[in-house]
C-alpha cells in the first residue's frame, strides 16, 4: 500500500462520520466503524511501519481537530446569513463598473493545485452559504447573476480558489436581450410587455392550459388589455418564461432555444436520446457557460497542455463544455454523474466534438472511495481541477414543501463534495 492511500482512506472515515446524521437515515450509508470493518474485510488489516504509523497519527489527529471545531459550530444560526450584493457581479463582470475593491483570502490548506469550484443557487436558506463556505476553509462565495453574461438572469453563488484578476469571456459574447436572442419574437412583443431579459431557466414549463387561458384574456380585452389583464399576463409571463409567438399568443420556450441561453451547442440534450421533458430538466439544472467560462478562463494560462479535471455532479457537461470552448484541452475527466440521460448527453458530446482525452464515468458520488479515485490518479498523476455543483432540490426558493436547507435528502450532497475535496488534496499533498 503506498504512502498516501491510508491517509485518504482516514479522510474518508472522518467525514463519514462526521456527516452521518446527515445521511445514514435517507441514504442508508454505513457508519464509521462499519466502514472500517467493510475496508478490512475486503482489503485485510493494514500493516506498516513505526515511523509509517506515527505519520499516519499524525494526520488523523490533525483531520480530527478539524473536523472537532467544524462540529461544534452552530449549523444554520439565524444571524450566520451570507448577505447578497446587488447588482450581484461577484468580484468583476464584464463591461460593469468593478465592487469595490477588498482583500480576497485563500487559506494557505486550500491554495493551489488541485483547484476547485462549487456552486449552488444564491437564494438559499438562511445560513447554508455560511455553513457551505466554513466546510470549503471559509473562502467567502461569489455570487453572480447570468444577466451579465446572457439574456436570462440565474443567481448562482460560487465558492472556488481560483485566481480572479485577468478572467476573459467566450467568444463571440452571446446575445444579451430577448430580443436579440430571439429575434422571431419581436414582431408580436406587445408594446406593455417591457422584459428585456428571461428569468431563470426552469427545470418545468408552463403548461398548454395556461398559455390558452392568457390567449383568451388577452383578445377578451380587445386592442388595449385592462390594466389587471395585463399585470396577471406579466406576472405568469415571468414566472414561466413564456414568450410571444403568434399575435395574442404566448408559448414556453423551445429546448433548443434553452441551450442557446445556457450556453450550449444546438442540440445539445438531443443527443442522449430524451424526450422534451427530460431536456427541460435536465437544462434547468445545469451550468450557464459562460458565467462559469468566465471564472475558469484564469486556467488557460496555467494548463496550455491540457487539464485533468474531476467533474462531480457534472449533469449535462456544461464544465466540460466550458473548458472545450476556452480552448484547454480535456486530457482526462472523471466524471461522476448519477442520471444515466445527463451521462449519454455528457458522452455524446464528448464523441461528436471528437476529445482526444480520457471521459471516465462513475454513477453515484457517495460509492467514490479512496481506492478508485487512486487508480484514477496513479493513471495521470492528479487532478488539476475539481468543479461541480451539489443538488439544490431542498434550496431552490420554488421548493416550498422540502426547503429543509442542507438537511435535505438531496442537497445533503453537499458534504459528499467536500468529502471528495479533502480525500483528494490530501492524496495529492502526499503522494
Amino acid at each position: 500500500m503506498s504512502l498516501d492511500t491510508p491517509i485518504a482512506e482516514l479522510v474518508e472515515f472522518i467525514s463519514a462520520a462526521q456527516f452521518a446524521y446527515h445521511t445514514d437515515a435517507q441514504l442508508g450509508e454505513l457508519s464509521y466503524d462499519n466502514k472500517i470493518h467493510q475496508h478490512q474485510k475486503l482489503n485485510g488489516p493494514v500493516y506498516m511501519s513505526k515511523k509509517k504509523r506515527k505519520f499516519y497519527d499524525n494526520e488523523m489527529r490533525k483531520l480530527q481537530k478539524q473536523r472537532k471545531y467544524l462540529e461544534k459550530q452552530p449549523m444554520d444560526h439565524d444571524n450566520e446569513i451570507v448577505h447578497l450584493p446587488n447588482p450581484m457581479v461577484g468580484f468583476g463582470v464584464p463591461n460593469q463598473p468593478s465592487p469595490v475593491l477588498f482583500q480576497r483570502r485563500i487559506p494557505d490548506e486550500a491554495e493551489g493545485r488541485p483547484y476547485f469550484y462549487f456552486e449552488n443557487v444564491a437564494l438559499a436558506p438562511k445560513g447554508v452559504w455560511h455553513t457551505m463556505s466554513r466546510f470549503l476553509y471559509y473562502i467567502d462565495p461569489e455570487f453572480v447573476d447570468s444577466k451579465f453574461f446572457c439574456a436570462a438572469a440565474r443567481k448562482r453563488g460560487y465558492i472556488h480558489n481560483l485566481p480572479i484578476e485577468n478572467r476573459s469571456q467566450l467568444l463571440p459574447t452571446p446575445p444579451s436581450t430577448i430580443h436579440e436572442a430571439l429575434p422571431h419574437t419581436k414582431q408580436y412583443w406587445p408594446s406593455w410587455d417591457k422584459r428585456m431579459q428571461l428569468n431563470c431557466i426552469l427545470t418545468c414549463i408552463g403548461s398548454a392550459k395556461l398559455t390558452d387561458r392568457i390567449k383568451k384574456a388577452v383578445e377578451k380585452s380587445g386592442d388595449e388589455p385592462l390594466p389587471g389583464v395585463k399585470k396577471y399576463v406579466i406576472q405568469q409571463c415571468k414566472k414561466w418564461n413564456l414568450i410571444w409567438v403568434g399575435k395574442n399568443k404566448v408559448a414556453p420556450l423551445e429546448p433548443h432555444e434553452m441551450e442557446m441561453l445556457m450556453g450550449f451547442p444546438p442540440n445539445h440534450t438531443r443527443g442522449g436520446g430524451i424526450s422534451r421533458t427530460e431536456q427541460y430538466t435536465v437544462l434547468g439544472n445545469a451550468f450557464q457557460v459562460d458565467t462559469v467560462a468566465y471564472h475558469l478562463s484564469v486556467l488557460k494560462r496555467m494548463f496550455p497542455d491540457g487539464i485533468s479535471v474531476l467533474s462531480l455532479f457534472s449533469g449535462i457537461g456544461g464544465a466540460e463544455v466550458a473548458l472545450h470552448r476556452l480552448g484547454i484541452p480535456l486530457r482526462n475527466v472523471v466524471s461522476v454523474e448519477i442520471s444515466e440521460t445527463c451521462r449519454k448527453i455528457l458522452q455524446s458530446w464528448w464523441d461528436e466534438t471528437n476529445q482526444q482525452g480520457k471521459l471516465i464515468h462513475f454513477h453515484d458520488i457517495r460509492m467514490v472511495t479512496a481506492h478508485e479515485l487512486e487508480k484514477c490518479m496513479s493513471t495521470f498523476g492528479g487532478f488539476d481541477l475539481i468543479i461541480g455543483g451539489s443538488p439544490c432540490n431542498n434550496l431552490a426558493g420554488g421548493n416550498r414543501s422540502t426547503r429543509n436547507g442542507l438537511e435535505g435528502s438531496k442537497s445533503c450532497l453537499f458534504f459528499e463534495y467536500y468529502r471528495i475535496i479533502e480525500l483528494v488534496r490530501s492524496m495529492m499533498r502526499h503522494r
